[in-house]
């Protein structure tokens, strides 16, 4: 990775603007009406996943982490929020001076996760808690929807070379550099984008275009000019005709350079057509004149249904290359993240926790701090996930401990428990990750984020990483949290209470 690029492209202290116009007018109001001292935390969910899925892959936290260590507002940042007639002077002084001062947990980027856990938690004054709110939705939301999608698209491609050709069809330059990131760690090889490749490091490859062919005379010249500026050329083959030009004209290709002693691993691309059907015949005729190890590299509007279609079908495609389906989640092109405010508190007093109700249900939020617990089977495989207070005491699992059942409660109905069985182990997935506004650890490698979730996707069942209806991975809230949640339902405005809140029946 080139790291000088890498920190200038992550060090920009001209962003602190990337908000929304109703953060600034919040904060102008918290400042006047004196609630800078106010203490709020916040945690960053997601109410559904993407159709047909059983998990997320939670990416992005590397560069909103970049972005709070050095948002500053700059003169000219200042200079225009005067001309908008909209805030105080003295307001504006105050921003001269802002700097971050928040603490965050989140849970580690390239883990498995699932609807409404909190998968990120920060603490702060309101004042600065709510102008981060776009900036945590801007950074994670993307590229978890990408890391996700890439996932889907890894999995049906089994062991199979997998590369990220959409850079041309990104949602714009940060939308193919954020989303070429966000694709390698959910399990793309490579990519065709430049830029990430120098930023981030990632793997780069490609062929080459039509163009290439047509600016020659002829087919076999095309091949034979490529094959002379590159040791491992991949021959583009459709441009005319794939089975009548294109793969007999590769064929001879491959064929000269065997004889002329190049030891080069044959390879072509399939861009259009019926890529089953080709495929099947480019490796026959490559077998014929003696290659076995042909490389096939497939591409045009591939996604992961056409390509677990076009492996049922048995083609001999080795090589994928996806783009507009991958880099914009075509099937699903956002996820619904949100941030809300769970608690609030005086400066060293004690947290009270908030809550926003909904008609819609799915939109109620869980009150207060919290901690995410994650329970194993004794073959490393997840169980179940359970959303638990901040101060609740942490669950005693283990070698020597006595099996005992976890209760917990649903979050659609929390009338009654269900419990997880059979736990071996439990581990917090919330870690501290900033402190005052700084980060507390070293971040780990893009190689090593990668490895997290090609891990983490493994140990889930089979059931869940399913393509097409998987298993609703169980998330609950503890017995306690359910309970102060029905406690605030209760207390609201509008709503009729029916009797003292208390916790859900026993298992």
């Amino acid at each position: 990775m080139d790291r000088d690029v890498s920190q200038r492209w992550a060090n920009r202290e001209d962003l602190a603007l990337l908000t929304d116009f109703y953060q600034l007018t919040m904060m102008g109001g918290y400042w006047k009406t004196g609630r800078n001292d106010l203490q709020a935390c916040f945690n960053y969910t997601f109410r559904e996943l993407p159709p047909h899925n059983g998990f997320a892959i939670t990416a992005g936290l590397e560069q909103l982490f970049d972005l709070i260590e050095n948002l500053r507002f700059t003169e000219q940042d200042l200079d225009y929020l005067s001309r908008l007639g909209t805030f105080d002077d003295a307001f504006l002084e105050y921003l001269r001076d802002f700097r971050p001062t928040c603490n965050i947990e989140a849970v580690p980027e390239g883990t498995v996760i699932f609807p409404h856990e909190p998968i990120l938690q920060l603490e702060g004054p309101l004042i600065e808690a709510q102008l981060l709110e776009t900036a945590v939705l801007n950074a994670l939301n993307y590229q978890t929807l990408i890391a996700t999608k890439a996932a889907r698209i890894r999995s049906a491609c089994g062991s199979d070379n997998l590369v990220e050709f959409g850079l041309r069809r990104a949602h714009g330059p940060d939308g193919g550099l954020s989303g070429s990131r966000a694709a390698y760690i959910g399990g793309a090889d490579s990519t065709s984008n430049m830029l990430a490749g120098k930023v981030f490091g990632i793997p780069v490859t490609g062929t080459h275009a039509h163009s290439w062919v047509m600016s020659f005379d002829n087919e076999l010249d095309a091949f034979r000019a490529y094959a002379s500026c590159y040791e491992d050329p991949t021959l583009l083959v459709d441009t005319y005709d794939t089975l009548t030009s294109g793969l007999p004209n590769a064929v001879t290709l491959f064929k000269e350079l065997r004889d002329a002693g190049r030891s080069v691993r044959p390879a072509v691309r399939l861009d259009s057509g019926d890529l089953s059907r080709l495929s099947k015949a480019a490796f026959r005729m490559f077998a014929e004149a003696g290659f076995d190890d042909l490389l096939i590299v497939a591409s045009n509007e591939l996604d992961e249904d056409l390509i677990a279609d076009l492996k049922r079908q048995g083609a001999r495609i080795n090589s994928w290359g996806v783009g507009t389906h991958l880099i914009t989640s075509s099937d699903h092109p956002a996820l619904g993240g949100v941030y809300k405010l769970v608690a609030v508190g005086e400066n060293g007093g004690q947290w009270e926790p908030r809550i926003k109700l909904s008609s819609n249900l799915g939109k109620m939020t869980d009150p207060g701090r919290k901690r995410l617990v994650r329970y194993y089977d004794g073959h490393g495989r997840p169980l179940a996930d359970l959303i638990r207070l901040y101060d609740e005491p942490a669950d005693v699992i283990g070698p020597g401990q006595p099996a005992k059942p976890v209760p917990f409660a649903e979050r659609h109905d929390l009338s009654f428990l269900r419990a997880v069985w059979d736990a071996t182990r439990c581990e917090d997935l919330l870690e501290p990750v900033m402190q005052n506004g700084k980060r507390v650890t070293a971040s780990p490698s893009l190689d090593d984020i990668r490895e997290r979730a090609r891990a983490q996707i493994a140990s889930l069942p089979e059931e869940v990483r399913r393509l097409r209806n998987p298993e609703i991975y169980a998330v609950g809230l503890s017995p306690r949290l359910a309970a102060e949640k029905v406690r605030l339902v209760r207390q609201a405005p509008g709503v009729l209470a029916t009797g003292p809140a208390e916790q859900p029946a026993d298992v």
